[in-house]
């Protein structure tokens, strides 16, 4: 899966959905597709604020609206980072419930730093091959009769 086809399928086909299988290419592109828009966020913010974000954020000299239509942008990207996470976990053959496990533990100090590295690692792995219980392999066409309808 390329770039342009993860981040439609995480976007569009698959949005709100967190059963079923992610691959390692859809799982990475669409994190790389949300560190390039976090930075053209942060850039955009840099360039209204003049220069200095964090002093105009902190003094309140950025507009209201634009801080909270930038959160909505956020949240809007964000929740597909969290089904593809899911998915990814299941293409281990992992339950989506640990990706919660993960948030909350990550918020530990220093417990923080091994679960980030535990879910890097998890993330990084190649996933099971064939069909888990979670679903087909993401990486295998299926046959299917509709495809000689």
């Amino acid at each position: 899966m390329g770039f342009a086809e993860s981040v439609r399928t995480c976007l569009r086909e698959k949005y709100f959905t967190f059963s079923g299988r992610a691959s390692r290419s859809e799982y990475w592109y669409y994190n790389l597709f949300i560190a390039l828009v976090m930075a053209a966020l942060i850039g955009i913010l840099a360039l209204i604020s003049g220069g200095d974000f964090f002093s105009a954020f902190a003094s309140g000299s950025l507009p209201g609206w634009l801080l909270g239509l930038f959160g909505i942008v956020f949240v809007a990207i964000y929740i597909p980072v969290i089904s593809v996470m899911v998915r990814r976990y299941h293409d281990r053959n992992l339950s989506g419930w640990w990706v919660l496990a993960v948030m909350v533990l990550s918020n530990v100090p220093y417990l923080g730093i091994a679960v980030g590295i535990v879910s890097f690692i998890i993330t990084v792995l190649k996933g099971t091959e064939g069909e888990n219980r979670f679903g087909p392999d993401p990486l295998v066409a299926q046959n299917s009769a509709e495809v000689f309808a």
